[in-house]
């Protein structure tokens, strides 16, 4: 796990190359604390941050080619690197290290851009081709590993991370704020690729992959879950389809415990992170190391259900106990090297378990993914109920919205009130807007309450900005279609940013084994049933795969998430810094928001009238990011 950077510079190499690409490593060292190493032509630069997993003693980058044509800079890993090399070494590959990295300059020589579909991974690189005199920049196919972009001319400058991106001065001195990608991080609690909350930096695609040289660049697809899941042969018995499944996870896991360094397991005591932690038992064939936090306040701590779990499936387990102190403390830092806003508030428990965890080792396995491919958030058992009741006619949801609203306000853990009153939000929005109604935080009207009116106009934007985001999903044929939805909008630009964000601020290596693509392409193509089922309930076909290996106890036990106590914690010990984020004069100063409707939105939340922790979570995260990064508000 790396990270990356580098520019073109087709017209001779500039005087202050060197410069350029040590600053843009320097600002992404927590990704490669390991080694570091560079690369500058004539006509290309290269930059590398190393955090060793694999081959330690010689995978340094950038890596060149034994004939000297071709040189990557790669950040991720490739898990059938092996496979891989033995059928390349048979075509006359030429190998000089037991690298994954040698791997992509061998397999771009043998078989060009279509190696791409060929890589089982996560992940980002840069590969510079002499002799054609091109750049080729790819990504994986969900989104993983991170890589972004900015065009100049005839050149191109990229970096894993923002921060890398914009400590290259020609990018620093031309970008400012995005005011539509705000908007969209306002809508959505994260800014969707391919855009960025800074103007003119681009994220490159998932599945996508950049050709550039001296002719221009284009941007194509190597890559569509849709299509690859089209051609999928699934079982239509429960028991063989969960049988399959279990081969294939298996597999998963057992490419993902390939590691030179030391490997442990995220374990919550729900069933994800369980099936992780037993897989890798059973591929291991030996003790794994589990890691798990709990919350000191009730309704939001599972550190009971991961000690159960762990003394099932028998792992040498590790947890810790936070409160509102490790997270107050924790908060300005994550603010401080968060590139983009991001209202997720889980990152700050994940940043927590990711430092824990790394205290003991540089490799961990999550249970990400899940929820999403089989169908375990409760929105895929709502848009259920939704298209039912939409059947009856809108009048009889809006019959009940009073009565509704008459639920009292608590501030517990995704309590009926605030469940019911999200819920009616969606309700009357096609499916796909639904969803990420359900997901995301202000609607078009709120936002028009919410932003000045000049800025609103200068964005451009005059829809709900969720509308583009679900444009092809206008009606609700089945759960594959939302299950593709999810990947490319939630799983894309919140969970796997946070993943990525705050494990490897940590400098910690994190890999899903439900994000496999046999895996996913597998779980995309079933039917419906499987996922949700009348007695077994979400992710029916994990359950019926754990039964017989899990207590019924953890088995069924009620879907908790990784929740963050944000509602109370606003009106307790985050008080006081909420306010001084929301102070009328500090928006005044600021100049995009309206002060009187803000603290509307706070006065309702601490007098329990409304709880607005979405919404206030939502502008508190870019209030903390606009003050590290804007300081004074470079808006245009």
């Amino acid at each position: 796990m790396c990270g990356i950077a580098g520019f073109t510079h087709f017209n001779g190499s500039p005087n202050k190359a060197r410069e350029w690409i040590d600053a843009m490593c320097l600002a992404q060292a927590h990704r490669g604390p390991d080694a570091e190493g560079a690369f500058i032509g004539s006509r290309c630069t290269l930059g590398h941050r190393r955090l060793s997993i694999i081959d330690l003693a010689s995978g340094d980058q950038p890596m060149i080619s034994a004939d000297g044509s071709v040189r990557v800079v790669f950040n991720g890993e490739i898990y059938n690197f092996r496979e891989l090399r033995a059928e390349l070494a048979k075509q006359g590959g030429e190998f000089r290290t037991q690298s994954d990295t040698e791997v992509l300059i061998e397999g771009y020589r043998a078989w060009g851009v279509d190696f791409l579909s060929r890589l089982n991974g996560m992940f980002a690189f840069a590969l510079w081709d002499s002799q054609r005199g091109g750049l080729l920049l790819a990504r994986d196919r969900l989104g993983q590993k991170p890589l972004h972009y900015f065009v100049l001319g005839n050149a191109i400058m990229f970096a894993s991370e923002i921060k890398g991106l914009v400590a290259h001065p020609q990018v620093a001195a031309t970008t400012g704020l995005d005011l539509a990608a705000l908007l969209g991080y306002l809508s959505q609690e994260y800014v969707a690729s391919p855009s960025c909350i800074w103007r003119g930096i681009r994220k490159l695609k998932p599945g996508h992959y950049i050709w550039l040289d001296q002719s221009g660049w284009s941007e194509r697809p190597y890559w569509v879950l849709a299509r690859a899941a089209a051609g999928q042969l699934v079982p239509n018995d429960m028991d063989q389809a969960a049988e399959r499944f279990w081969e294939l996870f298996l597999a998963s896991v057992n490419r993902r415990l390939i590691s030179d360094v030391p490997l442990g397991l995220f374990l919550s005591g729900g069933i994800d992170s369980c099936a992780v932690a037993l897989a890798a038992k059973e591929a291991a064939g030996q003790e794994v190391r589990t890691f798990s936090i709990g919350f000191e306040e009730a309704g939001f701590d599972e550190s009971a259900c991961a000690a159960l779990a762990s003394q099932h499936i028998g792992t040498n387990h590790m947890a810790e106990k936070l409160s509102s102190k490790n997270v107050w403390e924790v908060l300005p830092k994550v603010l401080d090297k968060l590139d983009e806003p991001l209202a997720d508030a889980s990152i700050l428990p994940t940043f927590l378990l990711s430092q824990f965890t790394r205290g003991y080792v540089t490799v961990a396995l999550s249970g990400d993914g899940a929820d999403e491919f089989l169908g375990g958030y409760p929105t895929f058992k709502a848009h259920v109920v939704a298209r039912k009741l939409g059947r009856l006619g809108g009048g009889l949801v809006k019959a009940f919205l009073p009565i509704i609203d008459l639920l009292p306000v608590t501030h517990g853990n995704l309590n009926l009130s605030f469940k019911y009153k999200w819920f009616a939000r969606g309700m009357d929005a096609p499916a796909g807007e639904r969803l990420l109604a359900w997901l995301g935080a202000f609607n078009y009207q709120e936002l028009e309450s919410l932003v000045l009116p000049e800025i609103l106009r200068a964005s451009g934007l005059k829809n709900d900005p969720r509308t583009h985001l679900a444009g092809e999903l206008k009606d609700f044929v089945g759960l594959g279609q939302l299950t593709q939805l999810y990947a490319r909008t939630y799983l894309e630009n919140d969970i796997l940013v946070k993943l990525d964000r705050a494990s490897m601020l940590n400098s910690l290596e994190v890999r899903s084994p439900f994000l496999d693509p046999h895996l996913i392409c597998y779980l995309t193509a079933l039917p419906d049933k499987f996922k949700l089922h009348p007695r077994l309930g979400g992710k029916a076909l994990l359950k019926k795969a754990l039964q017989g290996r899990l207590p019924r106890e953890l088995l069924f036990r009620p879907k908790q998430g990784f929740g963050v106590p944000i509602s109370s914690w606003l009106s307790g010990p985050l008080r006081s810094w909420a306010q001084d984020m929301l102070s009328p004069a500090l928006l005044r100063r600021q100049g995009i928001f309206e002060p009187g409707y803000v603290q509307h939105l706070w006065k309702d939340h601490l007098s329990k009238r409304r709880d607005n922790r979405k919404l206030l979570w939502t502008l508190l995260m870019f209030q903390g990011w606009w003050l590290n990064y804007c300081q004074g508000g470079k808006t245009a």
